[in-house]
């Protein structure tokens, strides 16, 4: 099973699923395509107007499907298509819906979750969650435009620290630093994220719809062409083969 994106909406306030749940909620491709179909969707509907954005089984996202990898990643054109279309498909539909979008974030925030949890406007977490970006274990970078979603939003500092060492850090932290707005007991997280999602059903949703309009002018900043260019260059690299082959393979890379 690769795994899907559910919606289901009550009310106004629309849920969105994360559910792959033998991976954590890891994305895999027909995942991304289906986040793109739901985010879509929900910008068209005048029947919404707020979007909780959650993960099955306790979890946000692990990151991505890592099992898929081989089938893609190897080759310049296909590792270029699956980021620029499959993964930024999926974000940029998140970042262009005009509703408030809220994460209720549990257990894993890693990689791909942290790409999403960056394009809500109000991220809500359990005390358990953990997030980071380790994909340096990996042998690969973080797609261009993904970096700067995650660096505008959790903070250069914090995507160095995430990007370069590893490092995953606690909601506490995260709360800190200016992540999240909010972090309760993991046994909570759940009602209070629908609570607070709810009350923006509550508010005008033409305001909602204009600020969030106007927050995306403030933050629009385009990336260097040559960087997009050669973003994907690595795709045959020793590095990046073998860091995907060790970890399917369960065993430490070899760098």
């Amino acid at each position: 099973m690769s795994g899907a994106v559910l919606l289901q909406c009550e009310g106004p306030l629309a849920r969105v699923t994360l559910s792959h749940p033998d991976r954590f909620n890891a994305m895999s491709r027909t995942m991304w395509r289906g986040l793109k179909s739901v985010f879509d969707d929900l910008q068209t509907r005048s029947d919404v107007r707020a979007v909780l954005v959650c993960g099955q089984g306790g979890h946000f996202c692990a990151g991505g499907d890592i099992s898929e990898y081989p089938t893609f990643r190897f080759e310049e054109a296909s590792l270029r298509d699956f980021h620029e279309n499959d993964v930024w498909g999926g974000l940029s539909a998140m970042l262009a819906c005009d509703l408030p979008v809220f994460a209720q974030i549990e257990g894993h925030c890693m990689g791909a979750g942290v790409e999403i949890a960056s394009c809500c406007d109000i991220r809500l977490a359990g005390q358990g969650a953990r997030f980071g970006a380790p994909i340096a274990r990996l042998g690969f970078p973080m797609a261009p435009r993904e970096a700067q979603l995650v660096a505008r939003e959790a903070g250069l500092a914090t995507a160095r620290e995430m990007l370069i060492e590893a490092a995953v850090l606690d909601a506490v932290e995260m709360k800190a630093r200016g992540f999240l707005q909010a972090v309760w007991p993991d046994a909570d997280v759940a009602h209070q994220a629908w609570a607070r999602a709810v009350h923006a059903t509550q508010l005008a949703p033409q305001a909602a719809r204009l600020n969030k309009q106007t927050l995306r002018c403030l933050t629009a900043q385009p990336l260097a062409p040559d960087l997009m260019l050669a973003a994907y260059r690595y795709a045959d690299s020793a590095e990046h083969r073998e860091g995907v082959s060790a970890f399917l393979a369960k065993r430490k890379p070899a760098f």
